[in-house]
């Protein structure tokens, strides 16, 4: 890293770099953000992100803040959100910062050494959709499409073939919808098991875990046999 001073563009007003920078890609964000102390310190604070946020979703910057458990969180949390809301979790066109918002709070969840049982994560995401204002059928939908686009999203590795089997493992809850297990999500969990994971499985963890998922889905996919 430079020292601010290095280079014409350092001796800009701050307010004009900004409107610079957040003109910029955002993928190359985390490099320009190594070009000097001064620039690192700028994405560390709250007002490029801010200005990222108007720019990119003007009408975000009006919105109050939600009751429930998971909080809005500062304006770089609130661009990953608009981020994640926009590009990886589907919502009918729509851009939901509080669907964002909820996606980073159950991938950071299933990061964790000692991860809460996901009938504990679900219910959070459920009462949080509910405190909006979200019918009890709709916080289903969107907590089932959260949650697939979490695990279509987890890095192929180790961690994650553990992540996965544990969610598999899980013994079944009985609570009255929407608090209830989506068969969806774990339809993908177990297909993400039996074709991204295939090779990681023992002779033994393989049979197991063919044999809980034939206990829950009948017939299973061919896909999904042989080792």
């Amino acid at each position: 890293m430079t020292d601010r001073g290095d280079g014409p563009i350092g001796s800009l007003p701050e307010h004009l770099l900004v409107e610079i920078l957040t003109r910029l890609p955002t993928h190359e964000w985390v490099q320009i953000s190594c070009v000097s102390k001064h620039w690192a310190s700028m994405f560390r604070g709250e007002y490029l992100w801010q200005t990222a946020i108007a720019r990119k979703w003007p009408s975000a910057g009006f919105r109050k803040r939600w009751p429930g458990p998971i909080p809005r969180g500062s304006a770089r949390r609130r661009f990953q959100a608009l981020y994640v809301s926009e590009n990886l979790v589907p919502s009918g066109g729509e851009i939901d910062e509080l669907v964002g918002h909820t996606y980073l709070y159950l991938k950071e969840q299933l990061e964790r050494v000692a991860i809460p049982p996901s009938s504990i994560l679900h219910g959070t995401i459920i009462d949080q959709f509910i405190a909006c204002g979200r019918t009890g059928e709709k916080a289903h939908e969107l907590a089932s499409n959260i949650w697939i686009a979490v695990i279509d999203n987890l890095e192929e590795n180790q961690q994650t073939f553990m992540l996965l089997k544990h969610l598999a493992q899980e013994g079944d809850f009985f609570l009255p919808f929407p608090y209830s297990r989506s068969y969806k999500v774990l339809w993908r969990v177990f297909d993400k098991l039996f074709t991204d994971f295939r090779d990681c499985f023992s002779g033994g963890d393989y049979h197991d875990a063919l044999a809980g998922a034939k206990s829950r889905f009948q017939p299973v996919p061919s896909s999904w046999l042989g080792h």
